[in-house]
């Protein structure tokens, strides 16, 4: 048996652990392959690549001078907004978007929440809940396209990492912003230059800005300018890539939700009401989620919040209003609280002071909550201009535009954006 002297020891299990490190992040930045390919018919259909910026309020881009993104708007199609499912927050709203179903129905109910029938908590900060495949309902649209032998890429998408129906994306990467966005557009590039029985014709881009600046800093800051901008310059780097291609591609860019700045000296604090022994609050900020552990006890705490209401509103989940599509009758998975406390725009609740911008409110309520819709290619119109519609529409629109059927229903209509296309 070999020995060593104790500092050659440290310098092994340093050279191993490094080693260790080194590997796990050409893991994480490595992309999953399949050798799947595209039938004949499929090589035959367009492409699409679906852009979102997160976090890219309806009016950031005349607000602050997104000159290639207005161009490209003025030419193709422009929303006057898009409006984002309840909860407008990050995990539930790109996976509607890619679905076509309300948070309720997908079952991504919040970033994070609480399934009653496991007792397990999903978190988008957990990387092993992100990746695992129970938690996420529906057909997301790469899933329908490989279904119908298309193949389909991510370079970043809510779900897109986890096996959903038996398959990913042909060609995907899991998250990581250490991946450099020239990187990236080069990659996309890569893809669509591949040969034609194993390129992609739907492909997800998935950037992160200008949503932390308007976290960090709101939604009025030089921060939000200046990023605005760069998604605006990394838009046209990817177009300028993307045409030396030659290919008739189609882009849709979007957004997930807006940015609102909020009352930073007043946060609500937690209802003293509620006791941490009996319920579990599974979430807070623009939505307080609670459960209770036991169900006898879900009136009694109802009554005592909805009596000393001040700066909220408080529901139970069997009365919660038609338009949030978030009631008892909505919630497929079991996943929504027994009380949601909804708090009055611009209040939050904390137990700090809060962060100066923040989504998640009723988009009916708070204009702020809007989300961007823009699009432009060969099965686009030019110069049109529509009204607001549901960002779940947008899933039978790119159906439509890929020739790709769908069985499942639905909570998208495909009549609102048919309009938009060429061969309505």
């Amino acid at each position: 048996m070999l020995k060593f002297k104790p500092q050659i020891k440290g310098f092994i299990f340093l050279f191993i652990l490094i080693g260790a490190l080194t590997a796990s992040a050409q893991s994480d930045t490595a992309q999953h392959t399949s050798q799947r390919k595209n039938s004949l018919e499929q090589q035959k259909k367009p492409y699409v690549i679906l852009i979102s910026a997160d976090g890219f309020r309806w009016d950031y881009a005349k607000k602050y001078q997104a000159n290639h993104l207005l161009d490209m708007g003025k030419k193709g199609v422009k929303a006057a907004s898009m409006i984002p499912s309840f909860p407008s927050v990050t995990f539930p709203n790109h996976y509607s978007l890619v679905t076509g179903l309300y948070p309720s129905h997908h079952g991504l109910v919040n970033n994070s929440f609480l399934d009653e029938k496991t007792n397990e908590r999903y978190s988008m900060s957990a990387k092993n809940k992100v990746k695992d495949g129970k938690w996420y309902g529906g057909t997301p649209l790469w899933v329908l396209a490989e279904q119908q032998q298309m193949i389909a890429a991510s370079m970043f998408w809510v779900g897109s990492e986890a096996e959903i129906k038996g398959l990913r994306p042909s060609y995907y990467y899991d998250y990581n912003e250490k991946i450099p966005v020239a990187q990236r557009i080069a990659k996309v590039k890569e893809w669509l230059m591949m040969p034609e029985d194993t390129r992609p014709h739907l492909i997800t881009f998935y950037l992160s800005e200008p949503d932390h600046a308007g976290h960090s800093f709101g939604p009025d800051s030089e921060e939000a300018d200046h990023v605005v901008k760069e998604v605006d310059s990394i838009i046209f780097e990817l177009t300028k890539a993307v045409q030396s291609t030659k290919l008739p591609v189609n882009y849709i860019f979007v957004s997930d939700h807006g940015m609102t700045a909020v009352d930073r000296e007043n946060p609500i604090a937690t209802p003293k009401a509620i006791d941490t022994a009996k319920y579990i609050i599974a979430s807070s900020g623009t939505m307080m989620d609670i459960h209770a552990k036991n169900k006898a006890d879900v009136k009694s705490l109802y009554e005592q919040l909805k009596r000393e209401e001040k700066d909220y509103k408080a529901y139970l989940k069997s009365e919660m209003p038609e338009h949030f599509h978030y009631s008892a009758n909505d919630d497929k998975m079991n996943r929504i609280g027994d009380i949601l406390l909804i708090p009055t725009w611009p209040k939050v609740f904390s137990s700090r002071k809060p962060g100066a911008g923040y989504h998640g409110f009723d988009p009916n309520v708070v204009k702020d909550m809007h989300a961007t819709f823009m699009a432009w290619g060969p099965a686009f119109k030019n110069n049109l201009e529509i009204p607001s519609f549901e960002n779940v529409n947008i899933y039978p629109l790119i159906a439509n535009i890929l020739g790709l059927t769908y069985q499942e229903k639905i909570d998208g209509k495909p009549e609102v954006l048919q309009p938009i296309l060429k061969n309505n």
